[in-house]
Protein backbone atom coordinates (compact mmCIF):
# COMPACT_ATOMS: atom_id res chain seq x y z
CA UNK A 1 0.00 0.00 0.00
CA UNK A 2 1.46 3.35 -1.05
CA UNK A 3 1.99 5.75 1.86
CA UNK A 4 1.73 9.50 1.35
CA UNK A 5 3.88 10.91 4.11
CA UNK A 6 4.62 14.44 5.25
CA UNK A 7 6.59 16.82 3.14
CA UNK A 8 8.21 18.97 5.83
CA UNK A 9 11.58 20.37 4.89
CA UNK A 10 14.09 19.00 2.44
CA UNK A 11 11.86 15.99 1.88
CA UNK A 12 12.08 14.75 5.46
CA UNK A 13 9.03 13.05 6.88
CA UNK A 14 7.35 12.17 10.11
CA UNK A 15 4.26 10.25 11.11
CA UNK A 16 2.13 9.68 14.18
CA UNK A 17 0.97 6.19 13.28
CA UNK A 18 -2.52 7.42 12.38
CA UNK A 19 -3.46 7.01 8.73
CA UNK A 20 -6.38 7.87 6.47
CA UNK A 21 -7.35 6.05 3.26
CA UNK A 22 -6.96 7.73 -0.12
CA UNK A 23 -9.57 6.37 -2.51
CA UNK A 24 -9.83 5.88 -6.24
CA UNK A 25 -13.37 7.23 -6.76
CA UNK A 26 -13.70 5.63 -10.21
CA UNK A 27 -13.04 2.16 -8.81
CA UNK A 28 -14.41 2.68 -5.32
CA UNK A 29 -11.24 1.24 -3.83
CA UNK A 30 -8.44 2.34 -1.51
CA UNK A 31 -5.33 3.13 -3.53
CA UNK A 32 -3.06 4.66 -0.85
CA UNK A 33 -2.90 5.89 2.72
CA UNK A 34 -1.92 9.30 4.02
CA UNK A 35 -0.10 9.66 7.33
CA UNK A 36 -1.87 12.08 9.66
CA UNK A 37 0.18 14.56 11.64
CA UNK A 38 -0.21 16.21 15.01
CA UNK A 39 0.90 19.31 16.91
CA UNK A 40 4.44 17.95 17.34
CA UNK A 41 4.80 17.56 13.59
CA UNK A 42 3.48 21.08 13.03
CA UNK A 43 6.08 22.33 15.51
CA UNK A 44 8.81 20.93 13.27
CA UNK A 45 7.34 22.68 10.26
CA UNK A 46 7.07 25.99 12.14
CA UNK A 47 10.67 25.71 13.29
CA UNK A 48 11.81 25.22 9.71
CA UNK A 49 9.67 28.15 8.57
CA UNK A 50 11.03 30.43 11.30
CA UNK A 51 14.58 29.54 10.29
CA UNK A 52 14.00 30.20 6.58
CA UNK A 53 11.61 33.16 6.48
CA UNK A 54 13.84 36.12 7.49
CA UNK A 55 16.35 35.52 4.69
CA UNK A 56 13.55 34.92 2.20
CA UNK A 57 11.86 38.19 3.23
CA UNK A 58 15.20 39.97 2.77
CA UNK A 59 15.51 38.56 -0.77
CA UNK A 60 14.53 41.27 -3.22
CA UNK A 61 11.10 40.91 -4.85
CA UNK A 62 12.39 40.32 -8.37
CA UNK A 63 14.42 37.32 -7.20
CA UNK A 64 11.39 35.90 -5.43
CA UNK A 65 9.45 36.45 -8.65
CA UNK A 66 12.06 34.47 -10.58
CA UNK A 67 11.36 31.47 -8.36
CA UNK A 68 7.67 31.83 -9.25
CA UNK A 69 8.49 31.99 -12.97
CA UNK A 70 10.49 28.77 -12.66
CA UNK A 71 7.77 27.11 -10.59
CA UNK A 72 5.23 27.98 -13.28
CA UNK A 73 7.50 26.45 -15.93
CA UNK A 74 7.93 23.26 -13.92
CA UNK A 75 4.20 22.85 -13.30
CA UNK A 76 3.51 23.32 -17.00
CA UNK A 77 6.22 20.79 -17.87
CA UNK A 78 4.62 18.27 -15.48
CA UNK A 79 1.01 19.10 -16.35
CA UNK A 80 0.02 15.65 -17.61
CA UNK A 81 1.51 13.83 -14.61
CA UNK A 82 -0.15 16.24 -12.18
CA UNK A 83 -3.52 16.03 -13.94
CA UNK A 84 -3.52 12.23 -13.94
CA UNK A 85 -2.55 12.13 -10.27
CA UNK A 86 -5.22 14.68 -9.38
CA UNK A 87 -7.91 12.86 -11.37
CA UNK A 88 -7.04 9.50 -9.82
CA UNK A 89 -7.65 10.78 -6.28
CA UNK A 90 -10.43 13.32 -6.84
CA UNK A 91 -12.36 11.64 -9.66
CA UNK A 92 -12.66 14.62 -12.00
CA UNK A 93 -11.80 13.94 -15.63
CA UNK A 94 -8.34 14.78 -16.98
CA UNK A 95 -9.45 17.88 -18.89
CA UNK A 96 -11.10 19.25 -15.77
CA UNK A 97 -8.02 18.39 -13.70
CA UNK A 98 -5.87 20.38 -16.13
CA UNK A 99 -8.26 23.30 -15.75
CA UNK A 100 -7.87 23.04 -11.96
CA UNK A 101 -4.09 23.30 -12.35
CA UNK A 102 -4.24 26.09 -14.93
CA UNK A 103 -6.49 28.24 -12.78
CA UNK A 104 -3.91 27.96 -10.02
CA UNK A 105 -1.14 28.86 -12.44
CA UNK A 106 -3.04 32.01 -13.37
CA UNK A 107 -2.49 33.25 -9.81
CA UNK A 108 1.17 32.18 -9.91
CA UNK A 109 1.48 34.27 -13.07
CA UNK A 110 -0.08 37.22 -11.25
CA UNK A 111 2.35 36.69 -8.35
CA UNK A 112 5.28 37.01 -10.75
CA UNK A 113 4.46 40.74 -10.91
CA UNK A 114 5.19 41.20 -7.20
CA UNK A 115 7.94 43.85 -7.66
CA UNK A 116 5.23 46.22 -8.85
CA UNK A 117 2.54 44.94 -6.49
CA UNK A 118 4.58 45.54 -3.34
CA UNK A 119 5.36 49.17 -4.08
CA UNK A 120 4.27 51.47 -1.26
CA UNK A 121 3.10 55.09 -1.23
CA UNK A 122 5.20 58.22 -0.86
CA UNK A 123 4.43 61.85 -0.09
CA UNK A 124 7.23 64.38 -0.29
CA UNK A 125 6.80 67.50 1.81
CA UNK A 126 3.88 66.32 3.91
CA UNK A 127 5.04 68.94 6.40
CA UNK A 128 8.02 71.27 6.74
CA UNK A 129 10.92 69.05 5.76
CA UNK A 130 8.83 65.96 6.42
CA UNK A 131 8.30 63.02 4.04
CA UNK A 132 5.81 60.19 4.62
CA UNK A 133 6.04 56.80 2.98
CA UNK A 134 4.70 53.29 3.45
CA UNK A 135 6.02 49.83 2.83
CA UNK A 136 4.39 46.40 2.67
CA UNK A 137 6.14 43.78 4.76
CA UNK A 138 5.38 40.05 5.08
CA UNK A 139 3.27 38.65 7.91
CA UNK A 140 5.94 36.04 8.65
CA UNK A 141 4.40 32.56 8.59
CA UNK A 142 1.10 31.88 6.86
CA UNK A 143 -0.95 28.70 6.65
CA UNK A 144 -3.52 27.37 4.23
CA UNK A 145 -6.21 24.76 4.89
CA UNK A 146 -7.61 23.61 1.56
CA UNK A 147 -10.55 21.44 0.40
CA UNK A 148 -10.68 18.29 -1.72
CA UNK A 149 -12.46 19.77 -4.73
CA UNK A 150 -9.56 21.86 -6.08
CA UNK A 151 -6.36 20.24 -4.78
CA UNK A 152 -4.14 22.26 -7.15
CA UNK A 153 -5.90 25.56 -7.77
CA UNK A 154 -6.75 26.60 -4.23
CA UNK A 155 -3.33 25.80 -2.72
CA UNK A 156 -1.69 27.83 -5.49
CA UNK A 157 -4.15 30.68 -4.92
CA UNK A 158 -2.91 30.81 -1.35
CA UNK A 159 0.79 29.96 -1.32
CA UNK A 160 1.65 31.72 -4.58
CA UNK A 161 0.77 35.15 -3.24
CA UNK A 162 1.90 34.44 0.34
CA UNK A 163 5.37 33.21 -0.63
CA UNK A 164 6.12 35.86 -3.23
CA UNK A 165 5.34 38.52 -0.60
CA UNK A 166 8.17 37.14 1.55
CA UNK A 167 6.30 34.79 3.87
CA UNK A 168 6.92 31.15 4.71
CA UNK A 169 3.83 29.01 4.15
CA UNK A 170 2.51 25.77 5.68
CA UNK A 171 -0.11 23.96 3.61
CA UNK A 172 -2.62 21.52 5.14
CA UNK A 173 -4.43 19.99 2.15
CA UNK A 174 -7.44 17.69 2.22
CA UNK A 175 -6.55 14.18 3.27
CA UNK A 176 -8.85 12.87 0.52
CA UNK A 177 -6.55 13.87 -2.37
CA UNK A 178 -3.18 14.87 -0.90
CA UNK A 179 -0.70 13.80 -3.59
CA UNK A 180 -0.83 16.82 -5.90
CA UNK A 181 -0.22 19.34 -3.07
CA UNK A 182 2.87 17.35 -2.09
CA UNK A 183 4.12 17.41 -5.70
CA UNK A 184 3.55 21.16 -5.86
CA UNK A 185 5.73 21.61 -2.77
CA UNK A 186 8.43 19.48 -4.35
CA UNK A 187 8.30 21.53 -7.54
CA UNK A 188 8.56 24.76 -5.54
CA UNK A 189 11.77 23.48 -3.96
CA UNK A 190 13.04 22.47 -7.38
CA UNK A 191 12.21 25.97 -8.63
CA UNK A 192 14.60 27.46 -6.09
CA UNK A 193 12.53 28.25 -3.01
CA UNK A 194 14.61 27.71 0.15
CA UNK A 195 13.78 24.71 2.31
CA UNK A 196 11.18 25.68 4.89
CA UNK A 197 9.46 28.30 2.75
CA UNK A 198 6.71 25.99 1.44
CA UNK A 199 5.83 22.93 3.48
CA UNK A 200 2.98 20.43 3.41
CA UNK A 201 1.59 18.76 6.50
CA UNK A 202 -1.26 16.25 6.38
CA UNK A 203 -3.86 15.77 9.03
CA UNK A 204 -7.43 16.03 10.20
CA UNK A 205 -9.07 18.25 12.83
CA UNK A 206 -6.16 17.69 15.20
CA UNK A 207 -3.78 19.32 12.72
CA UNK A 208 -6.28 22.09 11.89
CA UNK A 209 -6.60 23.02 15.56
CA UNK A 210 -2.84 22.97 15.99
CA UNK A 211 -2.52 25.44 13.12
CA UNK A 212 -5.27 27.68 14.50
CA UNK A 213 -3.64 27.76 17.92
CA UNK A 214 0.04 28.08 17.04
CA UNK A 215 1.33 31.50 18.13
CA UNK A 216 3.94 31.76 15.38
CA UNK A 217 1.43 31.48 12.54
CA UNK A 218 0.21 35.00 11.77
CA UNK A 219 -2.36 34.47 8.99
CA UNK A 220 -4.60 31.62 7.88
CA UNK A 221 -6.50 31.10 4.64
CA UNK A 222 -9.25 28.47 4.51
CA UNK A 223 -11.70 27.12 1.93
CA UNK A 224 -14.36 24.55 2.85
CA UNK A 225 -17.88 24.25 4.24
CA UNK A 226 -19.47 27.24 5.94
CA UNK A 227 -19.76 25.69 9.38
CA UNK A 228 -16.07 24.84 9.44
CA UNK A 229 -15.18 28.20 7.86
CA UNK A 230 -17.01 29.92 10.72
CA UNK A 231 -15.15 27.75 13.24
CA UNK A 232 -11.77 28.48 11.62
CA UNK A 233 -12.48 32.20 11.52
CA UNK A 234 -13.64 32.46 15.13
CA UNK A 235 -10.88 30.30 16.62
CA UNK A 236 -8.14 31.84 14.50
CA UNK A 237 -9.29 35.41 15.18
CA UNK A 238 -9.60 34.67 18.87
CA UNK A 239 -5.94 33.67 18.78
CA UNK A 240 -5.00 37.00 17.22
CA UNK A 241 -4.53 35.77 13.66
CA UNK A 242 -5.57 37.36 10.40
CA UNK A 243 -8.10 34.92 8.86
CA UNK A 244 -9.91 34.62 5.55
CA UNK A 245 -12.30 31.67 5.53
CA UNK A 246 -14.34 30.87 2.43
CA UNK A 247 -17.43 28.75 2.95
CA UNK A 248 -20.20 27.08 0.98
CA UNK A 249 -22.44 28.29 -1.80
CA UNK A 250 -25.79 27.91 -3.49
CA UNK A 251 -25.30 29.84 -6.70
CA UNK A 252 -28.30 30.83 -8.81
CA UNK A 253 -28.63 31.29 -12.54
CA UNK A 254 -31.41 33.74 -13.45
CA UNK A 255 -32.83 33.13 -16.93
CA UNK A 256 -34.72 36.09 -18.36
CA UNK A 257 -37.34 35.54 -21.11
CA UNK A 258 -35.09 37.17 -23.73
CA UNK A 259 -32.04 34.97 -23.00
CA UNK A 260 -30.35 32.93 -25.72
CA UNK A 261 -31.85 29.63 -24.56
CA UNK A 262 -29.50 27.40 -26.54
CA UNK A 263 -26.50 29.10 -24.96
CA UNK A 264 -28.12 29.00 -21.51
CA UNK A 265 -28.61 25.25 -21.76
CA UNK A 266 -25.02 24.64 -22.85
CA UNK A 267 -23.76 26.85 -20.02
CA UNK A 268 -26.02 25.23 -17.42
CA UNK A 269 -24.95 21.76 -18.45
CA UNK A 270 -21.30 22.50 -17.73
CA UNK A 271 -21.88 24.72 -14.71
CA UNK A 272 -24.30 22.38 -12.94
CA UNK A 273 -22.83 18.98 -13.78
CA UNK A 274 -19.16 19.62 -14.57
CA UNK A 275 -16.77 18.14 -12.00
CA UNK A 276 -19.84 16.24 -10.70
CA UNK A 277 -21.10 19.52 -9.23
CA UNK A 278 -18.29 19.54 -6.67
CA UNK A 279 -17.47 23.22 -7.14
CA UNK A 280 -18.24 26.12 -4.85
CA UNK A 281 -18.88 28.09 -8.05
CA UNK A 282 -21.19 25.51 -9.63
CA UNK A 283 -24.70 26.60 -10.66
CA UNK A 284 -27.01 24.18 -8.81
CA UNK A 285 -30.10 26.43 -9.01
CA UNK A 286 -31.67 27.82 -12.18
CA UNK A 287 -34.40 30.46 -11.93
CA UNK A 288 -36.46 30.88 -15.10
CA UNK A 289 -38.47 34.10 -15.06
CA UNK A 290 -42.02 33.37 -16.19
CA UNK A 291 -43.79 30.08 -16.83
CA UNK A 292 -43.12 30.24 -20.55
CA UNK A 293 -39.40 30.62 -19.93
CA UNK A 294 -39.47 27.63 -17.58
CA UNK A 295 -41.17 25.39 -20.11
CA UNK A 296 -38.80 26.38 -22.94
CA UNK A 297 -35.81 25.84 -20.67
CA UNK A 298 -36.93 22.36 -19.60
CA UNK A 299 -37.72 21.37 -23.17
CA UNK A 300 -34.13 22.09 -24.18
CA UNK A 301 -32.48 20.91 -20.96
CA UNK A 302 -33.83 17.36 -21.03
CA UNK A 303 -32.08 16.23 -24.25
CA UNK A 304 -28.92 18.06 -23.22
CA UNK A 305 -28.82 16.15 -19.93
CA UNK A 306 -29.56 12.86 -21.69
CA UNK A 307 -26.50 13.44 -23.89
CA UNK A 308 -24.11 13.75 -20.93
CA UNK A 309 -21.58 10.96 -20.59
CA UNK A 310 -20.35 9.78 -17.20
CA UNK A 311 -17.06 7.96 -17.08
CA UNK A 312 -14.00 7.14 -15.09
CA UNK A 313 -11.57 9.99 -14.57
CA UNK A 314 -9.27 8.82 -17.38
CA UNK A 315 -12.06 8.57 -19.98
CA UNK A 316 -11.34 11.34 -22.54
CA UNK A 317 -14.96 11.31 -23.74
CA UNK A 318 -16.56 11.66 -20.30
CA UNK A 319 -18.18 14.97 -19.37
CA UNK A 320 -17.70 14.25 -15.70
CA UNK A 321 -16.62 11.47 -13.36
CA UNK A 322 -17.53 10.14 -9.91
CA UNK A 323 -17.95 12.11 -6.72
CA UNK A 324 -15.10 11.92 -4.24
CA UNK A 325 -16.22 9.22 -1.77
CA UNK A 326 -18.95 6.69 -1.15
CA UNK A 327 -20.16 8.72 1.81
CA UNK A 328 -20.49 11.79 -0.38
CA UNK A 329 -22.42 9.79 -3.00
CA UNK A 330 -24.86 8.70 -0.29
CA UNK A 331 -25.15 12.29 0.94
CA UNK A 332 -25.98 13.64 -2.53
CA UNK A 333 -28.54 10.91 -3.16
CA UNK A 334 -30.01 11.63 0.27
CA UNK A 335 -30.57 15.26 -0.71
CA UNK A 336 -32.30 14.15 -3.92
CA UNK A 337 -34.64 11.97 -1.86
CA UNK A 338 -35.18 14.83 0.57
CA UNK A 339 -36.11 17.23 -2.21
CA UNK A 340 -38.54 14.70 -3.66
CA UNK A 341 -40.14 14.22 -0.25
CA UNK A 342 -40.44 18.00 0.11
CA UNK A 343 -42.46 18.21 -3.10
CA UNK A 344 -39.86 18.66 -5.81
CA UNK A 345 -40.69 17.00 -9.14
CA UNK A 346 -37.79 14.86 -10.36
CA UNK A 347 -37.48 15.13 -14.13
CA UNK A 348 -34.16 13.28 -14.39
CA UNK A 349 -33.08 10.98 -11.55
CA UNK A 350 -29.38 10.20 -11.16
CA UNK A 351 -29.70 7.96 -8.12
CA UNK A 352 -28.51 4.38 -8.44
CA UNK A 353 -26.33 5.06 -11.46
CA UNK A 354 -23.67 2.41 -12.11
CA UNK A 355 -20.97 2.27 -14.76
CA UNK A 356 -20.37 -1.08 -16.39
CA UNK A 357 -17.05 -2.48 -15.29
CA UNK A 358 -16.82 0.06 -12.48
CA UNK A 359 -19.82 -0.87 -10.40
CA UNK A 360 -18.08 0.08 -7.14
CA UNK A 361 -17.32 3.62 -8.36
CA UNK A 362 -18.92 6.60 -6.66
CA UNK A 363 -21.07 7.74 -9.60
CA UNK A 364 -24.16 9.94 -9.38
CA UNK A 365 -26.07 10.57 -12.58
CA UNK A 366 -27.18 14.07 -13.60
CA UNK A 367 -30.35 15.02 -11.77
CA UNK A 368 -32.92 17.69 -12.67
CA UNK A 369 -35.64 18.66 -10.18
CA UNK A 370 -38.49 21.09 -10.97
CA UNK A 371 -40.89 23.02 -8.72
CA UNK A 372 -38.34 23.54 -5.97
CA UNK A 373 -39.36 26.28 -3.53
CA UNK A 374 -37.36 28.49 -1.13
CA UNK A 375 -38.82 26.83 1.96
CA UNK A 376 -37.29 23.43 1.10
CA UNK A 377 -34.24 22.31 3.08
CA UNK A 378 -32.73 20.93 -0.11
CA UNK A 379 -32.82 24.46 -1.55
CA UNK A 380 -31.48 26.13 1.57
CA UNK A 381 -28.43 23.86 1.79
CA UNK A 382 -25.50 23.05 -0.46
CA UNK A 383 -25.84 19.64 -2.14
CA UNK A 384 -22.40 19.68 -3.82
CA UNK A 385 -23.26 17.11 -6.47
CA UNK A 386 -24.59 16.85 -10.05
CA UNK A 387 -28.04 18.11 -9.11
CA UNK A 388 -29.81 21.05 -10.78
CA UNK A 389 -32.87 22.49 -9.05
CA UNK A 390 -35.42 24.65 -10.87
CA UNK A 391 -37.01 27.44 -8.83
CA UNK A 392 -39.60 29.28 -10.91
CA UNK A 393 -39.98 33.05 -10.49
CA UNK A 394 -42.93 35.10 -11.80
CA UNK A 395 -40.92 38.25 -12.52
CA UNK A 396 -37.54 39.99 -12.30
CA UNK A 397 -38.02 41.22 -8.71
CA UNK A 398 -38.87 37.75 -7.43
CA UNK A 399 -35.86 36.30 -9.23
CA UNK A 400 -33.59 39.00 -7.79
CA UNK A 401 -34.83 38.27 -4.27
CA UNK A 402 -33.95 34.56 -4.34
CA UNK A 403 -30.14 34.80 -4.32
CA UNK A 404 -30.27 38.04 -2.36
CA UNK A 405 -32.12 36.41 0.56
CA UNK A 406 -30.32 33.06 0.51
CA UNK A 407 -27.93 32.30 3.39
CA UNK A 408 -25.08 31.92 0.90
CA UNK A 409 -23.80 34.76 -1.23
CA UNK A 410 -20.93 33.33 -3.24
CA UNK A 411 -21.82 33.67 -6.92
CA UNK A 412 -24.79 34.35 -9.16
CA UNK A 413 -25.42 34.69 -12.89
CA UNK A 414 -28.04 36.34 -15.05
CA UNK A 415 -28.73 35.36 -18.65
CA UNK A 416 -30.27 38.13 -20.73
CA UNK A 417 -29.88 40.30 -23.82
CA UNK A 418 -31.22 43.31 -21.91
CA UNK A 419 -28.38 45.57 -20.77
CA UNK A 420 -30.57 47.52 -18.36
CA UNK A 421 -31.80 44.33 -16.66
CA UNK A 422 -28.24 43.05 -16.35
CA UNK A 423 -26.97 46.35 -14.97
CA UNK A 424 -29.81 46.60 -12.46
CA UNK A 425 -29.29 43.01 -11.35
CA UNK A 426 -25.54 43.38 -10.89
CA UNK A 427 -25.98 46.54 -8.83
CA UNK A 428 -28.73 45.25 -6.55
CA UNK A 429 -28.11 41.53 -5.97
CA UNK A 430 -26.76 40.71 -2.50
CA UNK A 431 -24.02 38.36 -3.70
CA UNK A 432 -20.23 38.74 -3.93
CA UNK A 433 -19.52 37.60 -7.50
CA UNK A 434 -21.85 38.20 -10.46
CA UNK A 435 -21.82 36.78 -13.96
CA UNK A 436 -23.66 38.39 -16.86
CA UNK A 437 -24.13 35.63 -19.43
CA UNK A 438 -21.20 33.93 -17.68
CA UNK A 439 -22.31 30.82 -15.75
CA UNK A 440 -19.29 30.43 -13.45
CA UNK A 441 -18.16 33.97 -12.63
CA UNK A 442 -14.75 33.17 -11.09
CA UNK A 443 -12.77 36.42 -11.45
CA UNK A 444 -9.45 36.41 -13.29
CA UNK A 445 -6.33 36.21 -11.14
CA UNK A 446 -5.62 39.95 -11.03
CA UNK A 447 -9.09 40.60 -9.62
CA UNK A 448 -10.25 38.95 -6.40
CA UNK A 449 -12.36 35.97 -5.40
CA UNK A 450 -14.76 36.10 -2.46
CA UNK A 451 -18.40 35.75 -1.53
CA UNK A 452 -20.73 37.38 0.96
CA UNK A 453 -22.87 36.25 3.89
CA UNK A 454 -22.17 32.64 4.96
CA UNK A 455 -19.97 32.11 1.93
CA UNK A 456 -17.05 34.05 3.43
CA UNK A 457 -15.81 35.00 6.89
CA UNK A 458 -13.28 37.80 7.16
CA UNK A 459 -13.00 40.99 5.17
CA UNK A 460 -10.29 40.18 2.60
CA UNK A 461 -10.70 38.17 -0.60
CA UNK A 462 -8.43 35.61 -2.27
CA UNK A 463 -5.71 36.61 -4.77
CA UNK A 464 -5.50 39.88 -6.74
CA UNK A 465 -4.58 42.97 -4.75
CA UNK A 466 -6.75 41.73 -1.88
CA UNK A 467 -4.40 38.76 -1.62
CA UNK A 468 -1.35 41.02 -1.53
CA UNK A 469 -2.99 43.01 1.27
CA UNK A 470 -3.90 39.88 3.21
CA UNK A 471 -0.40 38.42 3.20
CA UNK A 472 1.36 41.69 4.08
CA UNK A 473 1.16 44.35 6.74
CA UNK A 474 1.62 48.06 6.18
CA UNK A 475 4.31 50.07 7.88
CA UNK A 476 4.13 53.87 7.55
CA UNK A 477 7.21 56.03 8.12
CA UNK A 478 7.21 59.75 8.83
CA UNK A 479 10.75 61.08 8.29
CA UNK A 480 12.42 64.43 8.95
CA UNK A 481 16.12 64.94 8.46
CA UNK A 482 17.77 67.61 10.64
CA UNK A 483 19.33 70.62 8.96
CA UNK A 484 22.27 70.60 11.35
CA UNK A 485 20.61 72.42 14.22
CA UNK A 486 20.19 70.41 17.40
CA UNK A 487 17.55 72.80 18.72
CA UNK A 488 14.45 71.02 17.47
CA UNK A 489 11.83 73.12 19.23
CA UNK A 490 9.38 71.85 21.80
CA UNK A 491 9.66 68.04 21.77
CA UNK A 492 6.74 67.66 24.21
CA UNK A 493 4.08 68.78 21.75
CA UNK A 494 2.64 66.21 19.34
CA UNK A 495 3.93 67.02 15.84
CA UNK A 496 1.48 68.28 13.22
CA UNK A 497 1.78 68.85 9.50
CA UNK A 498 0.76 72.52 9.77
Amino acid sequence: MRLIDHHIVGGTAGATGRRSPVLNPSAGEVQAEVALGDAALLERAVAAALAAQPAWAATNPQRRARVMFEFKRLVEANMQELAELLASEHGKVIADAKGDIQRGLDVIEFACGVPHLLKGEYTQGAGPGIDVYSMRQPIGIGAGITPFNFPAMIPMWMFGVAIVCGNAFILKPSERDPSVPVRLCELMLEAGAPEGILQCVHGDKEMVDAILDHPAIGAISFVGSSDIANYVYERGARNGKRVQAMGGAKNHGIVMPDADMDQVVRDLSGAAFGSAGERCMALPVVVPVGEGTAERLIEKLLPEIESLRLGISSDPDAHYGPVVTGDHKARVEGWIAKCEAEGGKILVDGRGFTLQGHEKGFFVGPTLIDHVTPDMESYKNEIFGPVLQIVRAPDFEAALALPSKHQYGNGVAIFTRNGHAAREFAARVNVGMVGINVPIPVPVAYHTFGGWKRSAFGDTNQHGMEGIKFWTKIKTITAKWPDGSLDGGNAFIIPTMA
